[in-house]
Formats: structure tokens, sequence, C-alpha cells
């Protein structure tokens, strides 16, 4: 669903854009409290991979395909704040590096895929989850149903920006009846994706994800028959290292995972045209669309410049994409934790007694 420029005017994009600005920087302050030093890794591979698995078009009807928006992912996975700076650093790699997205409508794909996408899918998250049983099947159930409602809401969003702001005269029901039909089946490939990855990232460690915090009951011991909370395990200094351990190993699993899809597996993506591009056209909102600026980058629609092989460029552009990801992502959401540091620790002082050192 990248916007390209052209589609929406230039007064529409600003204000877009301004928002989205708005948004992000709500949500840098945001992160603060949902990343540490333990889930920050985690959120900057969440970019690199929801990067990975966008460059996986399915097809969900005749002549049309469509990908994973990732915002429900994110959401869960590393929390609403955090997931909104995730599909951002996203969206910028993408409209940079391959010209995907228009630059001048990187506001309205930010606000529309990346934002949109996650308020709903994480708000309807926890709704589910407050009615639902705390176990792995309800958290999985759960998400599936935000990641398939968040599509056709973003859908929805695209069709009144499109509403106020389009360049082109097409009646507006039709927009609508279009955008929404197609990405309710593009949901269903959502909802999949996004229930999968959630459930197996809690199979394994329920405590780094986000909106399954709690999931996990508390250690109970059986004292003269009766169970009683076991006392919390803070004092005993071994314990964190099997955690960390346990972190890299997730860490580098999710790593690897993301290069076979972007390298190997994208290959074989379908090639028909996503949602928004097949409306576009059978509609005529692309009519006025304007050449992207990136359009001679090296890595332009996810090909090595100069290599001729389509298998090899295009699994290199996807190796490429995710690292750069992964470090922009990764160096941001350290920016983040750093500063929480910094904001925690007392000036100057003893964190005990705030006396000077």
């Amino acid at each position: 669903m990248h916007v390209p420029d052209g589609f929406i005017n230039a007064p529409v994009s600003a204000v877009a854009g301004v928002v989205a600005a708005g948004a992000v920087a709500v949500s840098l302050k945001g992160a603060r409290r949902e990343l540490d030093e333990k889930t920050a890794p985690l959120a900057g591979l969440v970019a690199a991979f929801i990067f990975a698995v966008q460059m996986l078009n399915f097809p969900v009807a005749a002549g049309t395909s469509g990908h994973l928006l990732g915002g429900a992912l994110a959401a869960i996975l590393v929390g609403p704040y955090t997931g909104i700076l995730c599909v951002s650093v996203v969206l910028l790699m993408q409209g940079i590096l391959f010209a995907d997205g228009g630059l001048t409508a990187l506001g309205v794909n930010i606000l529309d895929m990346g934002i949109v996408t996650t308020v709903v899918a994480y708000a309807l998250f926890r709704g589910l989850v407050g009615l639902l049983p705390r176990t792995r099947r309800s958290m999985t159930a759960a998400a599936f149903v935000a990641a398939l409602v968040s599509v056709p809401a973003a859908a929805c969003a695209f069709t009144l920006m499109y509403w106020i702001g389009g360049t082109t005269d097409i009646p507006i029901g039709k927009v609508f009846t279009a955008m929404v039909g197609v990405h309710v089946l593009i949901g269903i490939g959502e909802a999949v994706i996004t229930a999968l990855t959630v459930g197996a990232v809690i199979a394994v460690r329920p405590d780094l994800v986000h909106g399954a915090r709690g999931l996990t009951a508390p250690l109970k011991l059986r004292i003269d028959g009766e169970l009683v909370d076991a006392p919390a395990r803070e004092s005993v200094t071994p314990a964190p290292a099997p955690a960390a351990r346990s972190n890299r190993g997730l860490w580098a699993t999710g790593l690897v995972t993301a290069l076979v899809l972007a390298g190997f597996v994208s290959y074989y993506a379908s090639a028909n045209p996503d949602g928004l591009e097949k409306v576009a056209t059978d509609q005529g909102i692309d009519k006025k669309t304007e050449e992207h600026a990136s359009k001679d980058s090296p890595l332009a629609d996810y090909g090595v410049k100069d290599i001729s092989d389509a298998r090899i460029s295009g699994g290199l552009a996807g190796v490429i994409g995710v690292g750069a990801t992964l470090v922009v992502g990764s160096g941001a959401f350290y920016v983040v934790t750093r500063r929480r540091r910094t904001k925690d620790e007392p000036a100057g002082g003893n964190t005990r007694t705030g006396e000077k050192v």
C-alpha cells in the first residue's frame, strides 16, 4: 500500500507529514517506557523482519497481490510507540534506497501504514486480551483478529485522504469499495503472518513480547499443603546469564530468517501489482503519478544496478535492505534506551544516596 508521489496533492501531503512527524516525536518519548536493554535489540530486529516480509507479495485475487504492512506485528511484539517507529524506519529505508513509496508522500505512508495500522491493531488486541483467557492460544487469536482489521482500516484511511486531496476526479464510492474489498483479502494474509510470528515468539520467550506481559503465571510453592507465591529472584546473581544467551539466540534466529526471506524466498514472490496499485490502475487514480526522486538509486525497484541475473540482483538488494534497516533501527532504539538511562540516573549523584561522587 505504498502511496507514490502524485496520488495526493501537496497540501494534504504536507498536513499528513506534520501529523506523522508529531506522531513519531510522541512515539520516541513513549518508546523510552517500552524499551530497555533487553528489548531494544528485538525492536531493531522487528523492523528488519518487517522489511524482509514486505518483499514477499502473496496472491489474493486474479491479478492482484498483497504484502505485510507490519503495524500489528510490531505493536504486539515491542509496543505501540516502538511499533510506529519500526514501521517508520522501514518506510524511510524503502523510500530512500528502493524508490518504493513517494518521498513527498512519506508522511502519508507513515500515517497510513504505520500509525493507523499500529493504533487500530493494538487497541483491538488489548481489548480482546482483556476479554479472553491469558493463554498463548488466546494471544495468538487476538493477534490474528487485530492484524486482520488493521489492513482494511488503513485502506479506509487512504480513501479518506484521497477524498480530501486526491489529484484525480474519481467517485469516492468506487475507490472506497475497491480499496476495502481487496484489502480485506490482504488482511487475511497479514493476520496469518502476524499470528504465526507472535505465536512462535511467545512459545520461546513470552517475556520479550510486549503484548504478552503477564501471560506467564507466577511461580508457586507448596508449603504445608498450601500454594503460595515463590519469592522474587532479584537477589540471585547468576539468573541473568541464561536470559542473555537466549536473547542472543532469538536475535540470531530472527536475523537469519529475515535474511533468508529477503535474500532467497523473495525471488518467488508474486509479481502481480499490490492492492493499491491494482485499484489505482483500474480506477484511474494513477493518472498523475510523478517520477520517484530516487528512481536512479542503485537499489531502485529492489534490484542491484548492473547485475543482470534477477535472482542475484533481487536477493542481494533484499540482504542490503535488511542490513540497512537493522542498522538504522537498532541505532535509533539504542539512542532511545540510552536517553532513558541518562534521564533515570541522578545528575552527578549516587543512585542510593544522591551524594556527589
